[in-house]
């Protein structure tokens, strides 16, 4: 079996933290696919294929991503973890930004993992793992209208995908964390919203990406077979279901 490896949003902290923990863990090849060039580790080296791409476009996948996967052979992985945040309630949500929140973290996660699946399908073997969010099970707590929908449909597309593939050796699971301390939420945020949401959180801190990264090596692992069609809530007890 190939052990390659695809990780969007990877120029982010997450998407790095995933890449570390995909090679830590013996994957032997990584793309990191983003729409910025990524500050490439050391320890990547010879590693690491890096992929410019617009994940809402799909002729950018067929034209970038797809000659990379020929070259390098069927990706066993795919992490579908590109995502933007925004915070705009419904009455200050405009449609410009309704269709690009949707268009980044919803259409850009079914276009990656519709390019993947056929290789994936020709080895019989796959996991796909979709970042979610807390905000798609609580109605979003200070994220936005278009945020929180599109995370919702995340969990839906995971459900959807994980029905269909398991027949054919991929399991699709969603991992759903909460205030991650990265850029997009800490920029996002005041220091009394923060301060306000740890207070409620009740390990009291944020979650760190490489916890997040953690839990999906979990689901990616060989010995996950006999998980599908979840999701994985990481939100240190602000939610329980």
């Amino acid at each position: 079996m190939n052990t390659l490896g695809i990780v969007t949003g990877a120029a982010g902290p997450l998407g790095k933290a995933i890449i570390d923990e995909l090679l830590i863990n013996g994957i032997e090849t990584v793309i990191a696919l983003d729409i910025v060039e990524s500050t490439m580790k050391r320890s990547w080296e010879g590693r690491v294929y890096q992929c410019i791409c617009d994940i809402t476009d799909a002729e950018a996948i067929e034209r970038t991503l797809l000659p990379l996967v020929e070259q390098l052979g069927p990706p066993s992985i795919l992490v579908n973890n590109a995502g933007i945040l925004t915070t705009n309630k419904v009455m200050e949500t405009s449609l410009e930004e309704w269709n690009r929140v949707l268009s980044v973290n919803l259409t850009g996660a079914f276009l990656v993992s519709k390019a993947v699946i056929p290789r994936m399908k020709s080895q019989g073997y796959g996991r796909i793992v979709n970042i979610s969010s807390l905000a798609a099970k609580s109605g979003g707590l200070t994220a936005g209208t278009a945020y929180t929908v599109s995370k919702g449909g995340m969990n839906s597309l995971t459900f959807s995908l994980a029905a269909e593939l398991a027949p054919s050796g991929i399991t699709v699971n969603a991992v759903a964390p909460a205030y991650i301390e990265t850029p997009m939420v800490m920029e996002q945020l005041t220091k009394e919203q923060r301060d306000a949401v740890i207070d409620k959180i009740p390990v009291k801190r944020l979650c760190k990406s490489e916890e997040v990264a953690h839990t999906v090596w979990t689901l990616c692992s060989p010995k996950s077979g006999f998980i599908t069609g979840e999701v994985i809530d990481q939100n240190g007890g602000l939610h329980f279901d």
